[in-house]
């Protein structure tokens, strides 16, 4: 059987293909042309005054000062990084700032969200909000300020310490803690199934004439857009969050949803709404990530249950993504190798584990969770060479259509795996 009867693909023929993205690359730049005019704004003045709100405090140390990087919102929309001397602890307060741009700043670090010298004229704290309170709820169900920090790290896109940080990146799994897609696939389904026996229940005796799909679908969105508004719009969550609706949008339309031709749409579409998303590390590797999903499904469509798929998937994205991390990011540890059985487990993990605070039962797993960070984890900087990264991306294209490439993604992630975890270091 077609595992795609009964879906329209995205474009009829390759010319309505490349009007399409001819069009995109036009907006983009377009886009892209505005956002270099208010650069140069920006660069040309010798200084200028703005209020923003401190998104996120890092302390910082040098041979003689202590100080603090801070990361802000400013009221203008615009992410930047500062440094200040000050001692109080300005993390979610709102400032005034006296910004001093200079030519010095690219275009590129502008898009990035550049580091720019100021002098903090003032500063008040915001008044306590859903999301203060919300923190300070999880915050007392756990007497661990590093367990504290991970819980609302998972439900609402706050900053973890880097020595915890440390650890959950060498047990490979930096992936669970930062708000993605994941995360917002699990709020889905647990919204659809909490909602779907009232909605049947309801269905049957007023409105049988309705599609509960579409419906609880269509309102869990709405549900996780008050989310969205509520952890502050993070970068990648706000990604996730725009895929998410034009995954809904090709479902509901009868658009065939595990196609490339639509994961390459939402990869140009993207940018061209958010230009600085091209020179995002994390915008490029979840589409990393999403890419070798359907790799696997693609491949693996006729080959056992979906039950067996699901619970070999982590494994597989795993090993296809190994190459891909581990070019960009040198951390190794033997340990990282529980990531895809700790990406099975979350599953489980975050809905339970949410439901458990909200009745104030949320430390019921602190005990298991430090027992996990205590696992002994030493890592080693050992990156694979650059070109294994071109290499492995190049070879990956073609296994969109052939078979061959495919099962060779596999022998190279095996052979980088043997070279990061076998091999022993010079």
């Amino acid at each position: 059987m077609d595992r795609t009867a009964g879906r329209v693909p995205l474009f009829s023929d390759r010319r309505e293909m490349l009007v399409a993205f001819v069009t995109a690359l036009l907006l983009f730049v377009l886009h892209l042309a505005w956002y270099y005019n208010r650069y140069r704004d920006f660069v040309s003045l010798p200084f200028y005054y703005t209020g923003g709100t401190v998104l996120q405090s890092l302390p910082k140390s040098s041979a003689s000062n202590h100080y603090m990087i801070l990361k802000i919102l400013t009221d203008d929309g615009m992410k930047i990084y500062t440094k200040t001397y000050r001692k109080t602890d300005l993390e979610r307060s709102r400032v005034r700032l006296q910004l001093f741009p200079s030519e010095r700043i690219s275009f590129a670090d502008y898009l990035r969200g550049p580091f720019v010298p100021s002098r903090i004229k003032g500063y008040s704290r915001r008044k306590k909000d859903m999301k203060a309170l919300l923190l300070a709820g999880i915050g007392r169900q756990h007497a661990d300020p590093e367990i504290s920090a991970f819980y609302q790290s998972i439900y609402l896109a706050t900053p973890i310490p880097q020595s915890l940080r440390s650890k959950i990146s060498s047990l490979g799994s930096n992936h669970l803690v930062a708000l993605s897609g994941f995360h917002l696939g699990i709020l889905w389904g647990m919204i659809f199934f909490i909602l779907r026996p009232v909605y049947r229940f309801l269905q049957t005796r007023y409105f049988p004439w309705r599609y509960d799909l579409r419906d609880i679908g269509s309102f869990a969105l709405a549900l996780l857009g008050i989310y969205l508004w509520l952890t502050g719009f993070p970068s990648s969550l706000l990604r996730s969050y725009t895929m998410l609706l034009a995954g809904w949008a090709a479902l509901l339309t009868g658009i065939e949803l595990l196609s490339f031709q639509f994961l390459a749409v939402i990869t140009i579409v993207l940018p061209v709404i958010h230009p600085p998303l091209v020179l995002s590390l994390g915008f490029w590797l979840s589409v990393c990530g999403v890419f070798y999903i359907y790799l696997i499904l693609h491949w693996t469509a006729n080959a056992g249950s979906w039950s067996m798929k699901l619970a070999l998937l982590p494994l597989g994205i795993y090993m296809l993504m190994l190459p891909v991390i581990h070019a960009i990011f040198p951390p190794v540890s033997p340990w990282q190798w529980l990531s895809p059985i700790l990406s099975l487990l979350f599953g489980v993990f975050y809905p339970l584990s949410l439901l458990l605070h909200f009745f104030g039962l949320g430390n019921l797993f602190d005990g298991a969770l430090q027992a996990l960070w205590n696992i002994p984890a030493q890592s080693i900087q050992k990156p694979l060479p650059l070109w294994t990264l071109y290499l492995y991306l190049a070879l990956s294209l073609p296994a969109i259509r052939f078979r061959i490439p495919f099962y060779a993604l596999f022998i190279f992630s095996a052979a980088a795996a043997a070279y990061l975890y076998v091999v022993p270091s010079a």
